[in-house]
């Protein structure tokens, strides 16, 4: 079947794609395409062309079913070649999503109108590659190398008014793109032979050069490690400096040496991961989720704060709760210093501060969350406390609301045996700070509803999170995992090395944090409190939770945190603590490299997460690896 038809508008052709679900550029599209624009343009009749397409997409970038097969022709590059040397002007109408390749055709066109829906943009980076097609040539002759850069860094696609301000499109439409295009291609046809991006440089102008350089030097210095960003300077560099040509040479070379880069390869491992999750094995797309419009959180500390404001800036209303006082206000200050330092640095508006406030109810007595859709609770790890939690909310919240903890280890059905609807309560883990971070852990006991599942994951999405489901055991997956790792990160103090040298292993090795900066940044009293619950000791780390060095919050733990530093420093007394319990405990200390603090670190986790898929807690390998990935950095 073609996957693209051929009609007329009077003389304006209309190549309509047609390639569900979102018009992947696969090898059949590639070649009916090639197919339409040869016709059109040697047809007499025809004065234009414009690309659309059918259903919801314009075109959401490669066929992924033929990632890692020998390329078949007709090559996109080529493709787009022809669509640009075409003597007839082409205009893409983009409704929907014009991505990756999608958008490489909608460049390689004379003219774009866009749906006021529509998203565009070049994902490449995050599969650990860089437009493969004339991306990064034709996008800098089109809006400038300093525009193009940013928005090919980052991978994140705009929308129709910010492509409209770029000057990406031409024209936004809150009507018919199609006919919109079509009045488009009428216009170019009265201006004459069509402009070609290859042969734009009004552009590239010193200015704009200058600029560019300036944004490449920094993000040299934040992502000098990865290929596919310093690939990407290389080849912008290369549309600014080269005539088209060279450029196209230059980009496909550095394209084709990033398919083969074990890094790249990597990030595409992890872009594949995070489309699996979405797929909840058991739960189909009959599964709808439950409506949430309110929700409530129960404990105003640091992690219920933050669960807050993920509902807040989520814009769905929510009752903080606590027990006191004196309690909520400390919360509800907190999380006002919080939005406070986002309009400090120009992140948040103190209009969308005050907006996201308003949202957050502080109120005391668990009887306040009666009304919510949803209630999470973030009080102690502490299994007593969770069950009279859970016991007091089973005759205060509304039929058919959905029960959740926020607990990192405990068992679930315990803490769903404290009330009479087990079906509806079920494990969301916030990572700290909750606010920040993106992975949501959703625990699934057995006898949990399947749309109090769905309705989790839907929920985790609408908070700007990467939720993953996962199975009930201690510590589900990225704990369990995390355990191993603490565990031998306090055997490596207790034989010879200190928190500066584990943690620089491990930063070393590409963590954005060691395991003692993580524990200060999440409250050293937390891991105390559950080693106690489980009747578990940590010479080192129980003796400095004994010394009320909780981390961060305290001004001390594994290291100082002078005037509310967010850095550790170096704690001589926690250093002669540690050598302290090695004397203690008769070991002689000696010196480690980094390789063996990492083999030490990282193996027995390698292991865990094999017994973890083993025993079916997580789905997949990939599942793993975007819990890590999100959760811990």
């Amino acid at each position: 079947m073609e996957t693209v038809r051929l009609a007329r508008h009077g003389e304006i052709a209309i190549a309509t794609i047609d390639n569900p679900p979102v018009n992947a550029l696969g090898q059949a599209l590639r070649s009916d395409l090639a197919r339409a624009v040869a016709d059109a343009g040697s047809d007499p009749g025809i004065a234009a062309i414009v690309i659309a397409a059918a259903g919801r997409a314009f075109i959401a970038g490669a066929d992924f079913s033929e990632f890692g097969k020998p390329p078949v022709a007709p090559f996109l590059p080529d493709l787009l070649d022809a669509i640009e040397a075409s003597p007839k002007p082409g205009v893409a109408a983009i409704q929907g999503v014009a991505l990756g390749g999608g958008l490489e055709v909608a460049l390689s066109c004379h003219g774009r109108v866009a749906s006021s829906a529509a998203m565009l943009g070049l994902p490449e980076v995050k599969l650990g590659l860089i437009p493969g097609a004339g991306g990064t040539q034709r996008l800098p002759r089109l809006i400038g190398a300093a525009k193009a850069f940013p928005m090919m860094l980052s991978g994140e696609p705009v929308t129709a008014g910010r492509a409209l301000e770029l000057g990406l499109v031409d024209e936004v439409t809150g009507g018919d793109v199609v006919a919109a295009a079509v009045a488009l291609a009428r216009t170019l046809v009265t201006r004459g032979a069509p402009v070609r991006q290859r042969d734009a440089t009004v552009r590239l102008t010193s200015a704009d050069r200058e600029t560019f350089e300036a944004l490449a030097a920094d993000a040299t210095k934040k992502s000098g490690d990865m290929p596919n960003a310093m690939a990407l300077i290389e080849a912008v560099r290369a549309a600014v400096t080269l005539p088209f040509a060279e450029g196209l040479a230059v980009e496909r070379a550095l394209f084709t040496k990033l398919l083969a880069d074990p890094r790249s390869k990597a990030l595409r491992h992890v872009f594949f991961a995070e489309r699996e999750i979405a797929r909840v094995p058991g739960i189909g797309s009959e599964v709808k989720p439950r409506p949430i419009a309110k929700a409530a959180v129960i404990g105003a500390g640091t992690m219920g704060g933050g669960i807050a404001m993920c509902f807040a800036n989520a814009g769905i209303p929510v009752t903080l709760i606590e027990t006191q006082k004196a309690q909520i206000d400390n919360g509800m200050n907190r999380i006002a210093a919080i939005y406070e330092m986002s309009v400090a640095r120009g992140s948040l508006t103190p209009a969308l501060r005050d907006q996201r406030l308003a949202l957050i109810t502080p109120a005391v007595g668990i009887a306040a969350a009666a009304k919510a859709d949803i209630v999470i609770e973030a009080a102690f790890e502490e299994m007593g406390v969770k069950q009279q939690i859970f016991s007091a909310l089973d005759a205060i919240v509304k039929p058919g609301a959905i029960l959740a903890s926020n607990t990192s280890y405990l068992d679930i059905p315990t803490i769903a045996a404290a009330n009479t609807r087990p079906a509806d309560v079920l494990g969301m883990h916030f990572f700290s700070p909750a606010n920040v971070m993106k992975l949501l852990e959703i625990v699934r006991p057995a006898g949990v509803a399947d749309d109090v599942v769905a309705t989790a994951v839907a929920l985790g999405r609408r908070l700007g999170k990467v939720p993953v489901v996962v199975g009930n055991g201690f510590g589900f997956v990225g704990n369990r995992m995390l355990e191993q790792r603490t565990r031998a990160a306090e055997r490596l103090l207790i034989a010879g090395a200190l928190p500066h040298e584990v943690d620089g292993a491990l930063t070393g090795f590409g963590f954005k944090m060691g395991p003692f900066a993580m524990s200060d940044l999440a409250g050293n009293d937390i891991g105390w409190r559950t080693r106690k619950s489980r009747g578990k000791t940590a010479a080192v780390a129980d003796a400095i939770c004994e010394c009320g060095w909780f981390g961060q919050k305290t001004g001390r733990g594994y290291y100082l945190y002078p005037d509310g530093a967010r850095s550790g420093e170096r704690d001589p007394e926690v250093e002669a603590l540690i050598a302290r319990i090695s004397a203690e405990q008769g070991v002689t200390r000696r010196n480690f490299t980094a390789e063996d603090i990492l083999a030490r670190l990282l193996d027995p986790m390698v292991n865990e997460g094999a017994r973890i898929l083993e025993e079916g807690i997580a789905a997949r390998p990939g599942d793993i690896d975007i819990i890590w990935l999100n959760g811990y950095n």
